[in-house]
């Protein structure tokens, strides 16, 4: 499929949800929406923003890039936006451009006046055509190896915030930008869930996190390191999560509800001796232009569909399992991993005949 094909089959369906909601001009301001209407455009200068230096503005019969004239000339030549078929309104880049016309206005982001189809438009991009699939698992690949290469170069003696360079350096020399990167090391990995780099000193336990973004999709993995023998208590929470993570790949069908995976989750917590785990942190969910489109969660009803890419990351107080993963064609197939590390290594798990390698702590 051509870009200007997929991105006529997202207009199509995005036009298809404006007549729904009855209204006739809809205006995507989100980078992760502008990324997904136009085939991978990253709009995010500032990767802090929320809001891109570009917007899209739709109508039953025309698509819009609205910019203003710094990067007006990137966009045109670079990313071919005229090529995608949208066309480009560039206003001075000290003037506001304001709000597009029309009638009855629908965003992707708070507007007084404007309905609000962000959840509708969610929906939509969840859905993944086949060329974003392969995307994913391009990105997956490199996502990996950035992750493999950098756990090479991390030695006692190294800092967090040195340890995130290395995973960072890797990531963007494979073409992919960094958005999440938590590193914790020794005592810290016990503590926080969410660890953002600091000046700590690795002393033998390190735990690298790295969600990774390349053409608006976003895939997440981590992997944890110890140097010297493990502690029994340590190997057993981690083969504990293993198993968690095993149960909601496993589960991750099409036809199978979020809702479903959680509490595949919260049971296994339980048959492995660590129930409660799962109210420490979210459990993941379904991913894509975001690391977490829609969480796994009580009463969470969407459906998982033939070729969606969830990222589940269990973990018990020590350890973390995290994979991306992409739902099968049929009910009873083996959900695809996209973020394999060959040479790692892993517990294997069976269960209701879906054998899946999950990810240990590498002792070195």
């Amino acid at each position: 499929m051509t870009i200007p094909a997929e991105i006529q089959t997202k207009l199509e369906r995005v036009r298809a949800l404006m007549d729904a909601r009855q209204v006739d001009t809809l205006w995507l301001r989100t980078v992760d929406n502008v990324a997904w209407i136009t085939g991978g455009v990253d709009t995010a200068v500032n990767t802090a923003s929320t809001l891109g230096v570009a917007s899209v503005v739709i109508t039953q019969h025309d698509c819009t890039v609205w910019t203003n004239t710094i990067e007006a000339p990137r966009l045109g030549l670079e990313d071919q936006i005229e090529a995608r078929g949208f066309k480009i309104f560039a206003t001075p880049w000290e003037q506001s451009a304001g709000i597009p016309p029309g009638q009855s206005l629908g965003v992707d982001y708070p507007l007084s006046g404007a309905m609000d189809l962000g959840g509708d438009l969610t929906r939509l991009r969840v859905r993944l055509l086949p060329v974003e699939q392969e995307r994913f698992r391009q990105l997956g690949i490199s996502c990996a190896e950035a992750m493999h290469r950098a756990i090479n170069r991390v030695h006692p003696g190294n800092t967090e915030n040195e340890i995130a360079a290395a995973l960072e350096y890797e990531t963007r020399i494979r073409n992919v930008t960094p958005i999440v990167v938590l590193i914790a090391t020794d005592e810290r990995i016990h503590r926080y869930r969410h660890p953002l780099p600091t000046t700590k000193i690795l002393d033998k336990y390190a735990m690298l996190v790295l969600c990774g973004r390349r053409d608006g999709l976003v895939i997440s993995v981590t992997r944890l390191v110890h140097f010297g023998p493990l502690p029994d208590d340590l190997r057993r929470r981690m083969e504990a999560t293993a198993e968690v993570d095993a149960a909601m790949i496993a589960a991750s069908q099409p036809g199978t509800s979020l809702e479903e995976v959680f509490r595949v989750a919260q049971e296994t917590y339980a048959r492995v001796g660590f129930e409660g785990e799962w109210k420490l942190h979210h459990q993941g969910g379904l991913a894509g232009y975001t690391p977490r489109d829609v969480l796994a969660v009580p009463g969470e009803t969407t459906l998982l569909e033939p070729g969606m890419v969830c990222a589940w990351n269990p973990s018990i107080t020590g350890a973390k399992s995290e994979d991306s993963v992409m739902v099968p064609a049929a009910p009873g197939q083996t959900p695809e991993i996209l973020t394999p590390m060959f040479g790692w290594p892993v517990q294997r798990v069976e269960i209701n005949g879906i054998a899946l390698d999950r990810p240990l702590i590498m002792e070195l």
